[in-house]
């Protein structure tokens, strides 16, 4: 059985008030908020969740205590700049019973396609064998991986599938070709594509908007499974309309600022601020404050 068909949420980290460490209460509370929500899954410590600002031993002990928490499965990112540090907090992972891996280009430096093959190859022979380990495809900030790449990889049988936050047509169209001759498990990792990828059979999505927005984006969801169209077309342009200010702000401040409307505190951004940003942030929050209620009302399931 997938377990991570439909909706699946890429999770906030909040942060304390001072220092550098995760604040465990809160993104317990988010935890909580999502489940109780419906969503089909949770992934920790992805680009939504900044895993860059943490140690390996917040990220392990955060592990453990959303696994223990959650009523979903949840699937851990496990992205490191080294091999090895990868395979560590993979196996931290699935010590703490964690339903999968995700994996994603050593990050900061630039590698060329036949070292990222080698990574992902030695990778899930060191580290995939007691859990699904899930290709993380983000051009936006790591080595992008082509393709082609990606469908040799999955097509070893190594890999439980691929998370692909690239928002490409052409890509999504080149690992449906590849799953038709290799099943794996495809996700959709970018909410510009998520109406488009499910409607031509994507498996679910990991979605940053779900964290803030899990009504809507089951709301879609259904919506998508139901062909009925014209719910379809009302809850996309909400989408659309989220995605467009979310751009405005560096990953995830749109999203923390959305949850914070809603009244779960999300703690500090990771940087400043300016007062362009502050400006636009003030005018993003009026603004959710009446967008966000009627998006409820209408992302609910009637028929």
């Amino acid at each position: 059985m997938n377990l991570l068909k439909g909706v699946n949420v890429a999770a906030v980290t909040p942060r304390r008030e001072s220092g550098h460490e995760i604040d465990l209460g809160l993104t317990l509370e988010i935890v909580d908020f999502l489940c109780a929500a419906g969503v089909a899954g949770i992934g920790l410590l992805g680009t939504t969740g900044e895993f860059v600002h943490y140690d390996f031993e917040q990220r392990t002990r955060l592990a453990g205590l959303i696994v223990r928490r959650s009523r979903v499965p949840v699937v851990v990112n496990v992205t490191h700049s080294t091999l090895d540090g990868s395979v560590r907090l993979a196996r931290e992972a699935i010590t703490v019973g964690a339903a999968g891996v995700l994996i994603m280009p050593p990050y900061f430096f630039r590698y060329g396609q036949d070292d990222l093959e080698a990574f992902f190859l030695e990778f899930a022979a060191e580290a995939g064998n007691g859990v699904p380990v899930y290709i993380y495809n983000l051009p936006f900030f790591t080595s992008p991986l082509e393709c082609e790449t990606a469908c040799r990889l999955l097509a070893t049988g190594q890999f439980a599938g691929i998370k692909d936050s690239s928002g490409s047509v052409d890509y999504f169209r080149g690992l449906m070709e590849q799953r038709a001759r290799t099943p794996f498990v495809l996700l959709i990792g970018n909410d510009t594509l998520f109406v488009e990828g499910r409607g031509a059979g994507a498996d679910g999505g990991v979605s940053g908007v779900a964290c803030a927005l899990p009504e809507l984006m089951l709301g879609l969801d259904r919506a998508i499974a139901e062909r009925n169209q014209p719910r379809v077309e009302l809850l996309e342009g909400r989408l659309n309309e989220f995605i467009s200010w979310l751009d405005r702000f560096p990953v995830p401040v749109g999203i923390k600022a959305a949850l914070a409307v809603r009244g779960l505190r999300v703690g500090p951004h990771a940087a400043p601020t300016g007062p362009e940003g502050r400006k636009r942030l003030d005018e993003y929050s009026i603004w959710l404050k009446e967008w966000i209620p009627q998006v409820l009302r209408e992302s609910k399931h009637t028929k």
